[in-house]
């Protein structure tokens, strides 16, 4: 099955270009890009002539920044591709909403990726707490964006998400493993003074069964990095760490089959697209989108001293 990769910036090298190469299903055909290129591949930098030239790729993978991709995935759903998202899916439901309605009309699939949900031990973590009665929830999610968004200054622009960009990833998991609905009623926003986007946000959430659920999420970690989720139920307590790839109930850390690794989460999304397109079916999901939304309708702004990388 063939796709083109259109934006070839560090997560489409770190992570798309060896899930692709790697799969037995997949071949990468072509590339859009006004700066990148992947080696042995035919590189276009304009869109709109690589749907011209190559009607033979049915499949499109987005990644580049979320203000721009709109367009892009607009018109490859208009020429009858299949698309796949990067996270964020868009840089608003709205056009995430319009591209749905796309995919609907021209019978094509398109897939809202959410990378950490195929973390190794999410499905593990969904599982415990299905039959529980949950009690608190707490996301520690921060990171060093100097590490992982060298010199992504769209990042920090309108659209760009800021903090929320890894902590989306947090999101998706939450909305995965839990078996309630929630919502976000709080959130506190720290934007750096020559900023337009938060460097760190703290989040409050309703449960509709009173537990108590909150996010903190920071960008100015040094040192390790903490990407966790812990859960107190009537029946134990369950740690989700390092992103969800490892899984502690109760102080016993529990043993998963497979990869643990960052690297297997995307090629199992490549493998659930390949299904995708052969059913003829879409999954596209907004909850993780929607929880981040609120918080930039909801949250109280706070400055804080400028951000320079």
């Amino acid at each position: 099955m063939e796709v083109a990769l259109v934006g070839i910036g560090k997560i489409a090298v770190d992570q798309h270009v060896p899930a692709i190469e790697n799969s037995p299903v997949w071949e990468l055909a072509a590339t859009v890009s006004r700066s990148g290129t992947v080696p042995g591949v035919q590189a276009f930098t304009d869109f709109d002539e690589m749907l011209a030239q190559r009607p033979d790729i049915r499949v499109v993978s987005m990644c580049m920044p979320p203000v721009p991709r709109f367009a892009y995935a607009q018109a490859a759903l208009k020429a009858g591709r299949h698309v796949m998202l990067e996270k964020p899916p868009g840089a608003t439901l709205s056009e995430c909403h319009a591209l749905i309605a796309l995919a609907q009309k021209h019978r094509v699939s398109l897939y809202v990726t959410w990378h950490s949900r195929e973390a190794a031990q999410v499905a593990a973590a969904k599982a415990f707490l299905a039959d529980k009665a949950l009690k608190s929830l707490t996301v520690t999610w921060k990171e060093d964006v100097r590490r992982w968004h060298p010199g992504q200054d769209w990042i920090w622009e309108p659209g760009g998400l800021g903090v929320f960009d890894p902590g989306i990833n947090a999101m998706s998991i939450v909305t995965e493993i839990l078996p309630d609905p929630i919502h976000l009623t709080q959130a506190v926003l720290e934007v750096p003074e020559n900023k337009q986007a938060p460097i760190a946000a703290a989040l409050s959430f309703y449960h509709p069964q009173g537990a108590q659920v909150s996010a903190v999420l920071d960008w100015r970690q040094g040192g390790d990095q903490t990407w966790t989720i812990e859960a107190e139920t009537d029946a134990g307590t369950m740690v989700l760490l390092d992103g969800g790839a490892r899984l502690m109930i109760d102080g016993v850390e529990q043993s998963a089959a497979g990869d643990l690794s960052l690297l297997q989460e995307y090629p199992s999304l490549y493998a659930k697209m390949a299904a995708m397109v052969r059913a003829g079916e879409s999954d596209v999901d907004l909850s993780p989108m929607r929880h981040v939304a609120d918080a930039f309708t909801l949250g109280r702004r706070e400055l804080v001293d400028p951000f320079f990388e």
